[in-house]
């Protein structure tokens, strides 16, 4: 019934197929290491007998016989009814294990299509799994041999689900690149069937096979059947509590809340999912070892008083998690998972210990991050360096303000019900040599009557010795514990990974990847909805990571939701970010035509320069295939892709004035590059930093348990004699700590086949040649940008660039190694 070729005078066209078995680590086969399995040295889980886990039963084997099939699509000719020419079903025929291009884990096979001059070009394909009990991953498709015509390759990077589960064809295109009034008619068709395939219906609960992109609210975070203190709010779908949109997965309400969803195995759509890469799955799923199995055994052990109490009682005692280590019972350390991130976290050296590398922060001085320069330089040069602004009230641009006040103050009277907090500001003082000096910091608390009578406050000034010193170091913990909280939850968390995660949905919905902006943006989403699914399983859940170790605990989630209502997408383009803080000011003489008032500011400086190359590659890009304003408005895929997102992606903002119409090239070049910025560089500066500053726990703790002492009380006697102490009581205890620490170690970490900004996984990912020139040309200024970066860094008289703390701000330092850096901007938000 497939059959087009029945002429004695057809021709072969010869096919190589490369794919890998699913022999990557998934989950469940780390629950069958940990029953007696174990790894090899490239990663593949193995059973106590040596087979691999999840792999393919045979080797190669499985794939041959009429296992695997295809069929060629026609793009030059069509049928009656308009469409391309479909070919007859093919099998795969032989394996080719020694194909010189193979990459690590790879199999490749030949495959022959009957082919005359009445099929003409190729420009498309189906393939079908007939294996019942398998899946693969296809990596590419070659055909050669066709004649008058050079060889065509497909690129595909695809999960092959069986067919009886998924019961459709997979569809796969050539790298050519069309707007969708240029697509050869033969195969519109095709086009507009894979994006319906994507969309699917919007109903029914998705299956994990499934490759499709719906919107749904963030209604799966609670679990109030569990246990009513596990209830939370729905985010998205009101005014009262908006929020970006997350993946539908369509699971089955909770019994005591109909518009909650039980919690259960994430829906992730299948190429979202971690397989193709060699490692990122490894760190990920040390996250999630942490939280279901590691941190349960900590607790056991941190909360036996027999053994190790909860506490700190000295800032040696701390420094011990790096110097020393903590002794572990033998049955605590053999239960730990044997994946290879974990086992590097949890150094035990032949010992019984658990070990944590020193964080960058203190490897040079032990003491440095206590000086009130270090705490200024942070705002401009740490994890979170986009939050202070210029205080507008005063002239001379002299004085600027952390202001968490407003973020905090609604939520203090049920955050204070668990913690000691108040709600901060803090003035600093911009100096002669370019750094902050912090002269205040006021400490605010509801009013005794309620919140709604405003606030009560107190001031804390610097000082340098007796007891005030004590107090000054309490204040600026405080500032730093809601500086940690917002960094998470709305730097990092909210305007990333969250806000990011609804572009990609209206993309694999709306932009077929012949799409032009569908080439362009796609390396910028690889695996977020994926890292965002397992962020809603076990850091940002009700009673999660993020709850437990954060100040906000319970209402962690729903505060990030309160900062959504002012979230403006226009605002996320660096030099808009730091003109809305007062921290830029317009200027043409200047470099990117920004003046900087505070000409040190590390962030600002690096984070200008890649911004402008983005540009810059946006821009060339899209005028190669966008001519005028009238084709960015015929763009039919273009126009319904950017309403979906404002509209729905993006809903309970949809009526804000300032979205871009998307009408003109500019509206276009701007959007996609806020939206690369955001989910490389942005995330970067905010994510590959936590670890080097927040793995010591002084330095940014994520806890405050007491206000500062009032004369009089036991407290303020305990400060006056025991400094050291009355501060480790006040801020995060030990096994929080060790959350903490355990957690971010892995977030700060880059996999060992990251890509970062300026690269592809795949080299021929076009066939415009134009546009591999016009990104070549991105990557050649990206790796000037670093040079640049590595001469500020040496410049003595940039004192914010290094601090007293003598750590190189490197944050958007575009390349890196793999592991703890402290630098690179991968492409995406991959972890």
């Amino acid at each position: 019934m497939f059959g087009i070729f029945d002429r004695d005078h057809s021709q072969k066209i010869k096919g190589t197929v490369v794919l890998m078995p699913k022999n990557v680590l998934d989950f469940n086969a780390v629950t069958s290491v940990k029953q007696g399995g174990f790894l090899d040295a490239a990663g593949n889980v193995l059973d106590a007998a040596g087979s691999l886990v999840g792999g393919i039963i045979d080797g190669a084997t499985a794939f041959l016989g009429r296992n695997v099939s295809m069929r060629l699509i026609s793009a030059t000719k069509t049928d009656a009814n308009g469409k391309g020419l479909v070919g007859k079903e093919v099998f795969l025929e032989k394996h080719v294990p020694t194909l010189p291009t193979l990459g690590a884990r790879q199999d490749a096979f030949s495959i022959h299509f009957d082919w005359d001059a009445d099929f003409g070009i190729p420009g498309a394909f189906y393939i079908r799994n007939y294996m019942q009990a398998h899946e693969f991953f296809l990596v590419s498709v070659t055909f050669d041999d066709i004649p008058n015509h050079e060889s065509v390759e497909f690129v595909c990077n695809s999960w092959i689900y069986n067919f009886k589960n998924y019961k459709k064809d997979r569809i796969f295109f050539t790298n050519d690149t069309y707007l969708p009034s240029q697509t050869p008619a033969p195969l519109v068709y095709y086009r507009q069937e894979e994006l319906q395939n994507l969309r699917g219906d919007g109903t029914g609960q998705r299956k994990e096979w499934e490759r499709v992109y719906d919107y749904d609210v963030y209604n799966d975070l609670g679990d109030p059947d569990e246990d009513v203190k596990l209830a939370r709010p729905v985010l998205g779908g009101s005014s009262t509590h908006p929020y970006p949109r997350r993946v539908r997965s369509g699971r089955k309400p909770t019994k005591k809340d109909p518009k909650s969803e039980r919690p259960g195995v994430m829906y992730v759509p299948r190429d979202e999912n971690f397989g193709h890469l060699k490692s990122s799955d490894f760190l990920t799923y040390g996250i999630k070892s942490l939280s279901q199995d590691v941190l349960p055994l900590f607790k056991s052990v941190i909360f036996d008083l027999n053994f190790t109490p909860n506490e700190f009682d000295s800032f040696d005692e701390v420094r011990d998690l790096f110097e020393g280590g903590i002794e572990l019972p033998t049955h605590i350390l053999s239960k730990i998972s044997p994946l290879p991130v974990l086992k590097e976290i949890f150094r035990t050296d032949g010992e019984q210990v658990l070990k944590f590398p020193p964080p960058h922060v203190i490897r040079v001085s032990k003491s440095a991050w206590m000086t009130d320069e270090e705490f200024g330089r942070e705002m401009v040069a740490g994890v979170n360096p986009c939050v202070i602004r210029l205080l507008q009230a005063l002239n001379g641009q002299r004085l600027f303000i952390l202001d968490y006040h407003d973020a905090f103050m609604p939520f203090l009277e049920k955050i204070n019900k668990n913690a000691k907090a108040y709600a901060t500001r803090t003035i600093l003082f911009l100096k002669d040599d370019g750094t902050l000096k912090p002269v205040a910091i006021e400490l605010s608390l509801p009013h005794p009557n309620g919140v709604k009578y405003g606030a009560e406050s107190k001031v804390i000034l610097p000082a340098d010795q007796g007891v005030d010193s004590t107090i000054w170091l309490l204040a600026k913990a405080h500032v730093i514990v809601n500086d940690s909280c917002y960094h998470q939850l709305m730097s990092h968390w909210l305007n990333t990974h969250a806000v990011v995660e609804p572009f990609i949905i209206a993309t694999n919905r709306h932009l077929s990847v012949l799409h032009p902006i569908n080439k362009l943006l796609d390396p910028h989403f690889r695996d977020t909805i994926n890292i965002n699914g397992l962020a809603r399983n076990a850091l940002i859940n009700a009673d999660g990571i993020i709850e437990e170790t954060f100040l906000p605990g319970p209402n962690s989630v729903e505060m990030s939701s309160a900062a959504y209502k002012n979230w403006v997408f226009t605002d996320q383009a660096l030099p808009a970010d730091l003109i809305k803080r007062g921290l830029a000011v317009e200027d043409p003489s200047s470099p990117h035509g920004l003046r900087l008032v505070i000409e040190d500011y590390p962030y600002a400086v690096d984070g200008l320069e890649i911004w402008d190359a983005i540009k810059s590659w946006v821009q060339d890009y899209v005028s190669l295939y966008y001519p005028n304003d009238e084709a960015v408005q015929k763009d039919t895929e273009l126009q319904t892709w950017w309403k979906e997102v404002v509209e729905k992606g993006h809903g309970d903002l949809k009526d804000k004035p300032w979205w871009p119409k998307m009408q003109n090239i500019q509206d276009l070049i701007q959007s996609c590059s806020i939206i690369i910025w955001t989910a490389s560089a942005l995330h970067a500066a905010v994510n590959f930093g936590q670890y080097p500053y927040g793995g010591y726990i002084l330095n940014r703790p994520t806890l405050s348990r007491r206000w500062i002492p009032e004369k009089g009380t036991p407290n303020y006697d305990e400060m006056v004699k025991n400094p050291q102490k009355a501060y480790l009581r006040t801020i995060t205890p030990k096994y929080q700590t060790l959350i903490d620490l355990s957690v971010i170690e892995i977030l700060s970490r880059h996999a060992s086949d990251e890509i970062y900004l300026g690269e592809r996984d795949v080299k021929f990912w076009t066939s415009d040649s134009r546009a591999l020139q016009a990104f070549q040309k991105f990557g050649s200024k990206l790796a000037k940008i670093e040079g640049k970066i590595t001469e500020r860094n040496n410049d003595s008289d940039l004192k914010n660039r290094t601090g007293p703390v003598q750590l190189p701000y490197t944050l958007l330092h575009r390349s890196s190694e793999d592991g703890l850096t402290f630098r690179g901007i991968p492409n995406s938000i991959s972890i």
